[in-house]
């Protein structure tokens, strides 16, 4: 068990941790749906991953506080908590994955890419990986979960994590299953769209300038995702291999080490706006338009344009015009990058 002056650390950086979370993760929604160049079908997938990334910090810190001994509820709403902290996590194993596959299918037949993707399949595909995150994560509700130990004398209990969620499912299932596996499968695919960029930039090497173009924008783009996901393993895999350590060895872990764990894979959730701003200059131009907007710049839209183009080519060699969707915005020029 932790000390009181160490549960109050641990309280203090959850806060923190689920304000930055929610905070960096609005900009996050508000910049692609406010930027008409970013209406590409991977930031529809950032916005499904933005989207968990915000309720890590709405609902599930919360969520882990309430669960960590701190308050007295029935079994299953107990259960229940916990396997909304579990969804969410899924939720972004997903949407991961979604982002992954979009990046190959953009890769491996641009052109055959460019005319299938349609709103109506972004629509579903988001709504697959909410869906299938939702059934995977609520598996314990059908039974794969701890013996209530709850009696009618005694119908409450101090909610623990690991008082109601079996070890078996979260290292077996929810680990290897749906976290690793998935895992490897995205490191497969990122290391199939590096080699098969790499061999068109050889292969178009005199050729349109076009071309080349578009491959350096995705190697680029494929980089700062793949950042994204080993940051999230990075973030994700100490917790579970430390659950894996004690359910098949007799190993004895810290509790300390499990609250570490815990804020660790919580902070992934913050870090990805910022990753955003630095490494996809898409984004962090749409950070600036936003920022402009809340401090009132006087810049009208055409200058405000003009210094957006001017940054973004510097990166890209393209004008990529964001625009507010406001009345006077909307009849500024976009030039939409592919």
């Amino acid at each position: 068990m932790m000390s009181d002056s160490e549960k109050m650390v641990y309280t203090l950086l959850e806060v923190f941790i689920a304000v930055g979370c929610c905070v960096g993760n609005v900009l996050v929604i508000w910049a692609v749906c406010s930027c008409r160049a970013l209406c590409q079908t991977t930031f529809c997938f950032v916005v499904s991953l933005a989207v968990a990334d915000f309720l890590v910090g709405a609902v599930a810190v919360p969520l882990a506080v309430v669960v960590d001994g701190r308050v007295e509820t029935s079994f299953h709403s107990c259960l229940l908590i916990s396997c909304v902290v579990i969804v969410l996590t899924q939720a972004s194993v997903h949407s991961l994955l979604a982002i992954a596959v979009d990046r190959y299918l953009r890769v491996y037949n641009p052109y055959r890419y460019r005319g299938a993707v349609r709103k109506q399949n972004l629509r579903a595909a988001v709504t697959v990986c909410w869906l299938s995150a939702s059934v995977l994560g609520l598996i314990p509700l059908s039974g794969w979960h701890n013996i209530d130990t709850t009696t009618s004398v005694n119908s409450t209990l101090k909610c623990h994590f690991l008082t109601v969620i079996s070890m078996s499912y979260m290292v077996n299932f929810n680990f290897l299953v749906c976290i690793l596996s998935p895992t490897i499968i995205m490191m497969a695919i990122y290391a199939f769209i590096f080699f098969k960029i790499s061999r068109q930039l050889r292969r178009e090497i005199g050729e349109t300038v076009e071309s080349r173009t578009f491959y350096h924008k995705e190697r680029r783009l494929a980089h700062s995702l793949a950042l994204v996901l080993a940051l999230f393993a990075v973030s994700w895999f100490p917790l579970h291999i430390l659950n894996t350590l004690t359910y098949y060895t007799s190993v004895s872990v810290p509790p300390l080490l499990f609250h570490i764990g815990c804020l660790l894979s919580h902070a992934n959730s913050a870090v990805n706006p910022i990753v955003y701003a630095f490494k996809i200059p898409k984004i962090k131009i749409a950070y600036k338009n936003i920022l402009k907007k809340l401090t009132g710049s006087k810049e009208n839209p055409d200058q405000i344009s003009q210094t957006l183009d001017n940054n973004i080519s510097s990166n890209s060699n393209s004008n990529v015009r964001c625009s507010v969707k406001n009345s006077q915005k909307d009849k500024t020029n976009i030039n939409q990058d592919a």
